[in-house]
């Protein structure tokens, strides 16, 4: 296993018997390999004498020097009978972890049909709708994602969009043991940095669509760093389905030397979408449109707004060579409900809406084309993240104030900022622009008040939280999930309504 990896052996010998992979000194156990993650808030480096002293039989490092300072000289590790630990040193302990844990849990990749879909928005819905497609054709397909992982045995949530490349590795053997014939990924610019899914066999890599985003402390340098490290899951996919109309696909692109198929509304585009249409269907709203050039089919869609056709094109197209099930195409995309996505909900003929539109770009395309629906009013609930870069208020509420009726100002996760600050700063653009809005800094009174003022044929959108289950405020994190409020404020409002003559 450490032979599939660059490295060489410091002490000890590579023929050393492993019992699990770790990068976290908390879950070493006796015969675990421990790798030195060098990390933002800490170092692997500093925690190997914790790991071998809870039984790791080999650690794989990149600088010697820093477990010396730490720990004192490298034969002082011993296994408790006294042997020497095996220490390998590497370059790049990252990749090492991920070749690492592919050999480990015996290359699962290669025994499912995988798809790893990446770009700015969009992923999680076109990763449900892949997985959604190929169910209702009867192939099972395991789920990694923003909001969930479903493994076919269990349903995990989420920490990050990409798990670290062990978890990763043991998440696919899981789906494979438990009868799953695909998976679909969503694959974060961060995770291609940082080699989480180095060894990954992709039968198909997805773009959705590029928009300056991640670029800051912690995340991307600039913008042309942020696009190269989304361009690299092409370099190591058999096929690639793309956003033809994106204009920085040359970007994404680059490298890649996989046959590409191409879809959008453009002329050019393999899989073109036309004669398109905004539809009401039962207490939801969606879309239809032609499909025509490498597949012909009409669909209607579940979800709102243009992009989400460019989604369901993305889907169609990627499943393609595994799935030629029309029905079971047709029947996945319309009834499609994604975790905090486009989540809707009825109540006397408006719509009230959650979704995880938590920047300005998003929030201006959701709400643009919720729009075209011709709402008899569009009421947007949102705040913003504290201890964030302060542009991304600026920009929802903009998005806001251009494009809604009535905005009410509420609390997201203002972690250790003043949550009074964070709705000043929204209260203030949307005053500048003469917008019609409130502040409830309760975010439960905030969505209860846009229900029960809510009338026939408008709009609710609860933007920022989604699929999310927690408020962070202070070093306080509380269970709060806007889709159980929506729901809650529902019924009291009828309650009430029906109960105590209140209007």
């Amino acid at each position: 296993m450490l032979q599939n990896c660059s490295c060489k052996i410091l002490q000890g010998g590579f023929d050393c018997p492993v019992s699990s992979v770790e990068y976290h000194s908390r879950y070493v156990r006796p015969g675990s390999l421990f790798v030195c993650i060098e990390g933002t808030d800490t170092d692997g480096h500093l925690y190997v004498e914790e790991a071998v002293r809870k039984g790791a039989s080999a650690v794989v490092c990149r600088d010697p020097e820093k477990i010396r300072r730490s720990g004192g000289p490298l034969e002082n590790l011993k296994k408790p009978e006294g042997e020497p630990v095996t220490i390998v040193q590497t370059d790049d302990c990252r990749k090492a972890l991920s070749v690492i844990s592919s050999a480990f849990y015996g290359n699962p990749s290669q025994e499912l049909i995988l798809f790893g879909v990446t770009g700015t928005k969009g992923k999680t819905t076109t990763s449900y709708m892949i997985r959604e497609i190929l169910k209702q054709a009867g192939i099972s397909c395991g789920l990694v994602g923003t909001v969930e992982i479903d493994t076919g045995r269990r349903i995990v949530e989420s920490r990050n969009t990409t798990p670290q490349s062990s978890d990763l590795q043991k998440y696919l053997r899981e789906m494979a043991d438990s009868g799953c014939k695909a998976a679909v990924l969503e694959v974060s610019s961060q995770a291609l940095m940082q080699k989480r899914v180095e060894g990954i066999d992709f039968d198909c890599g997805v773009f959705t669509n590029l928009e300056e985003d991640h670029v800051g402390p912690g995340e991307h340098a600039d913008f042309y760093e942020y696009a190269y490290w989304k361009s690299r899951l092409f370099t190591g996919c058999r096929r690639a389905v793309v956003n033809g109309d994106d204009p920085h696909l040359d970007l994404i692109l680059r490298d890649c030397q996989c046959p590409v198929t191409t879809y959008g509304f453009g002329r050019k585009c393999g899989i073109r979408g036309c004669d398109f249409a905004h539809i009401r269907l039962p207490r939801k709203l969606g879309v239809e449109f032609r499909v025509k050039g490498d597949y012909n089919i009409d669909l209607v869609v579940g979800m709102a707004g243009k992009f989400s056709c460019y989604n369901a094109m993305a889907a169609a197209a990627a499943v393609m060579p595994y799935c030629s099930d029309e029905k079971a195409l047709k029947k996945a995309l319309l009834n499609i409900s994604v975790p905090g996505r486009q989540e809707m909900f009825g109540r006397e003929g408006a719509v009230m809406m959650v979704d995880y539109a938590h920047n300005g770009t998003a929030l201006r395309s959701l709400l643009s084309a919720l729009r075209q629906y011709e709402p008899k009013r569009l009421t947007c609930v949102f705040g913003c993240g504290g201890q964030r870069d302060r542009s991304r208020r600026f920009g929802m509420a903009e998005a806001a104030a251009e494009y809604a009726d009535f905005t009410v100002v509420t609390s997201d996760n203002p972690r250790r900022e003043p949550a009074e600050q964070i709705a000043g700063d929204i209260a203030g653009v949307l005053k500048r622009k003469g917008a019609e809005y409130t502040v409830i800094q309760d975010r439960r009174e905030a969505i209860y008040h846009a229900v029960r003022h809510s009338i026939r044929g408008e709009i609710v959108v609860i933007a920022g939280k989604g699929h999310e289950t927690c408020q962070l405020t202070g070093d306080e994190k509380i269970h709060f999930d806007d889709r159980e409020e929506v729901c809650r404020a529902i019924e009291k409002v009828n309650y009430e309504r029906n109960n105590t003559g209140r209007n």
